[in-house]
């Protein structure tokens, strides 16, 4: 009796679940942001632990180009509650992990005066902790303003219907 052909399994595509950690909206308010980018993080496991319980603080964090590596200076994870003496400094620079030609690509657009790299915000994309990053451009003063009047133009249109 012959045996039945196997047929290939097909792959079954999941959806990866996006969920986040945290938003850094004070940079969408003082910079414009230009263009963003999504990168991968080196994390020690106290480090996602304390992520899964959202202690992380992006506001004053940023990134920038060292030896043709991106690293990420200045963002505060809270060490973990439950943690040992392996938990790390908090506010450690912390590698970012890009392709080559994302990196070589940045290092071009970084060249612009008054161009630099903000965390805008952080999540678990399946079981990884992602970070995106943005381009961003200083605003004016002005710039800030027509900002909240746009902010209270759509909530006015909100309200009334």
């Amino acid at each position: 009796m012959a045996e039945p052909i196997a047929e290939p399994r097909s792959h079954v595509s999941r959806k990866t679940v996006i969920r986040p950690i945290a938003d850094n909206r004070r940079a969408r308010y003082e910079y414009a942001v230009l263009e963003d980018l999504e990168v991968g993080l080196v994390l020690s496991g106290t480090e996602v632990k304390s992520l899964r319980q959202g202690k992380v603080q992006l506001s004053d964090g940023y990134a920038h180009l060292s030896r043709g590596e991106l690293w990420l200076e200045n963002v505060h994870i809270s060490p973990y509650t439950h943690g040992n003496r392996f938990n790390l400094e908090d506010k450690r620079p912390r590698k970012l992990l890009a392709h080559r030609r994302e990196i070589d690509r940045l290092t071009v657009k970084l060249r612009d005066a008054g161009v630099t790299l903000v965390p805008l915000r952080m999540y678990f994309k399946g079981n990884k902790v992602k970070l995106q990053l943005g381009i961003v451009r200083g605003k004016k003063a002005y710039d800030k303003r027509q900002t909240i009047k746009e902010r209270e133009a759509r909530r006015d249109i909100r309200e009334k219907y």
